[in-house]
């Protein structure tokens, strides 16, 4: 039996120079080869065989079968050696009678890079002499493993017209597939500015602008577009961001400054009149206007053409003359007398200079005015104004009497003071008050509470000369049914910002304070009367005055009661204790029997001897402990005159009463 053995070898370049030199003939088949697989076996194999076609998937692993090997040698031959070469030769190797697959971890059989085939050749030698050549064909069965790619030229930045039409292809995306894949192109409908743009034929890659472009609302534009599969089950898809910028078409006509839009959104402006007020003497100047010097822009500010001004009419025979770059505006010579010429009205436009069908026109307004000699005045500071809480939405604010409130202003430059181009306003504004042009104020009653109190301040402004003066209006908020004021606050002014049943209580309070007052001061002078001093008594001289009785009183001392009382056969004698003598000698001690009763001593202070001095004290009797003492309160009594006669004074001891005195 013939026995056989494979050899699968690699030949690099030095072992296939080696084997050149030992083998011309086998150099001249095997030179080109980088890699060349063996495999020896008995004679009977080498004849019979035949190409082989056939195929793999790729991505296969190592060791993936591909072909069995049919040969067979001739009876002569001892050994056959088989080698795969040719350019694919490297993916296989020769296991047995079979041919695998030679792929690993790190190197894939991938049909985008190898190609759709795999060629290579199966070369027979019997005894080292060729004796069959067979080739090896593998087609390379496709997977889909590749996602599609958007080509980097077709997704760049780029820019489009604002003035292109609509239904028109405005650029084109374009993607490829590894795998051949058949591509769809989708916009994602959540992007930004999707709605500009649609695709007819998914397939093509064509984009359609669907709604007019404006460069004035939209400068720059961004798009989200999808690739997909569309014949695979996978669907594998990408997406690529598209930043598209809008050229400025000339499609728009210049405005003059400022612009007042004459809707939101909408770029379209409403010129102004421009306005500014001259004299007589002015001549030969350049005029200042509001609400701003004169100037237009181009409406297509990406191309900002140059402009030019010119006076349509107004221009009163060169009287006024326009720059026509600038739009400056000069006065050649001075105005006509006011009386004749109150106003001069100029027709301006402004258009392109490289397209003048491409205009504008404004209004220009000169007012002649009167030389400002006096400034507007209010003709008070201070204006008092009143509001009555209600539930109405406006009331006019009055003043005293109920009468309306007017601030109004006058201008000595005007015959009747009263100055047409006066605007009244309030600073700060207030959103509970406003200001009519004659002056009248009125207040949104409903959000007005009571007592209240709003200082408010009142500019009035010429509009001629710009003028200002301000004066100061109070505004008190009085309770519903509370009449307002007839004049000035006097008493009114203390219960102003109070409740009126709590005005009421305080004023009743006042009253009695007031009263119990007054009781008081009543009381406490009765009271004075009643104690007061002996010093303020007259003096009266004993003996002669007709009033005066000269009869010895008696002492009477009731010393159960506490009390003391002087009696005499006529009566008794009432009133602060103590007796009145004359100085500078006091009266004698009555007896012991006049002064003394059983069980009770009485002490009396020493009297000097008389003396023809007349003056009287008063002798008081004071208690300490259980004795009496007399105290001297000295009380000077000049001597009495009676028709110019000189009363002496009378030693009678006691003092005497005084019929007409008033006792308690």
């Amino acid at each position: 039996m013939w026995m056989f053995y494979f050899c699968v070898f690699e030949i690099s370049s030095e072992s296939s120079s080696r084997w050149n030199q030992q083998d011309p003939a086998a150099s001249k088949s095997c030179s080109m080869l980088a890699y060349l697989s063996c495999s020896l076996m008995p004679a009977s194999l080498c004849r019979e065989g035949s190409d082989i076609f056939t195929s793999v998937r790729e991505n296969s692993p190592t060791g993936e079968f591909i072909s069995s090997i049919n040969i067979t040698a001739g009876p002569r031959a001892n050994t056959i050696r088989l080698c795969l070469s040719g350019r694919n030769a490297n993916w296989f190797y020769l296991e047995g009678r079979t041919i695998r697959l030679n792929s690993s971890v790190f190197r894939v059989l991938d049909r985008e890079v190898e190609g759709s085939v795999l060629i290579a050749e199966l070369i027979c030698y019997e005894n080292d002499i060729i004796q069959g050549n067979y080739r090896i064909l593998v087609e390379i069965l496709n997977e889909n493993d590749n996602k599609p790619n958007f080509l980097l030229e077709t997704i760049q930045p780029f820019t489009i017209s604002e003035l292109t039409a609509v239904n028109s292809v405005v650029f084109t995306v374009k993607a490829v597939d590894a795998d051949g894949d058949m591509i769809s192109y989708i916009i994602d409908p959540s992007s930004q500015d999707a709605e500009f743009f649609r695709i007819d034929l998914p397939n093509t890659g064509k984009v359609v602008l669907n709604k007019p472009l404006d460069y004035e609302t939209r400068t720059h534009l961004q798009l989200i577009m999808w690739a997909q599969e569309s014949n695979t089950v996978d669907k594998f898809n990408t997406s690529a961001v598209l930043n598209i910028n809008i050229e400025d078409g000339d499609d728009q006509y210049p405005h003059f400054l400022p612009c007042t839009p004459v809707s939101p959104g909408v770029p379209v402006c409403m010129n102004p009149t421009y306005t500014t007020n001259i004299t007589q003497k002015h001549q030969d100047v350049g005029l200042d206007f509001s609400p701003g010097p004169i100037t237009a822009e181009d409406g297509d500010k990406g191309i900002n053409a140059p402009l030019t001004y010119t006076i349509l009419s107004g221009d009163d025979q060169g009287r006024f003359t326009i720059n026509n770059t600038t739009g400056e505006i000069r006065l050649t010579r001075a105005a006509d007398d006011q009386r004749l010429t109150t106003n001069y009205m100029l027709t301006i436009m402004v258009c392109q200079v490289d397209d003048r069908l491409k205009y504008s026109v404004a209004s220009v307004l000169v007012r002649v005015l009167y030389e400002n000699a006096f400034p507007p005045a209010f003709n008070r500071t201070t204006y008092k104004g009143f509001i009555i809480q209600s539930s109405s939405p406006a009331s006019i604010v009055s003043t005293y009497g109920n009468q309306v409130l007017q601030v109004q202003v006058s201008d000595r430059d005007f015959p009747d003071g009263r100055n047409p181009n006066i605007h009244y306003l309030l600073h700060p504004p207030s959103e509970l008050y406003q200001v009519t042009k004659e002056g009248v104020l009125i207040a949104k009653t409903n959000q007005l509470r009571a007592f209240d109190r709003q200082i408010l301040q009142v500019i009035a402004r010429d509009e001629e000369s710009g003028e200002e003066v301000s004066a100061s209006v109070d505004i008190e908020v009085l309770q519903r049914g509370q009449a307002v004021p007839s004049g000035a606050f006097k008493e009114q002014q203390l219960f102003g910002d109070v409740d009126s049943t709590l005005a009421g209580g305080i004023a009743v309070l006042i009253l009695i304070v007031l009263l119990s007052a007054i009781l008081f001061l009543l009381l406490w002078t009765v009271h004075r009367r009643r104690v007061q001093n002996p010093e303020d008594r007259p003096a009266i001289a004993f003996g002669k005055h007709p009033n005066v009785v000269s009869s010895p009183p008696v002492f009477v001392d009731e010393s159960s009661h506490g009390s003391r009382a002087f009696t005499r056969q006529s009566g008794s004698f009432h009133g602060r204790q103590g007796v009145y003598t004359r100085r500078p000698s006091l009266l004698p001690p009555p007896s012991s029997s006049q002064l003394s009763e059983p069980g009770e001593s009485r002490t009396r202070p020493p009297l000097p001897p008389p003396s023809s001095s007349s003056h009287l004290f008063t002798v008081a009797e004071k208690h300490e402990g259980g004795a009496h003492t007399w105290e001297d309160l000295r009380l000077p009594v000049e001597p009495a005159s009676i028709h110019g006669e000189d009363i002496p004074a009378v030693n009678t001891g006691m003092p005497q009463r005084d019929e007409n005195m008033k006792t308690d």
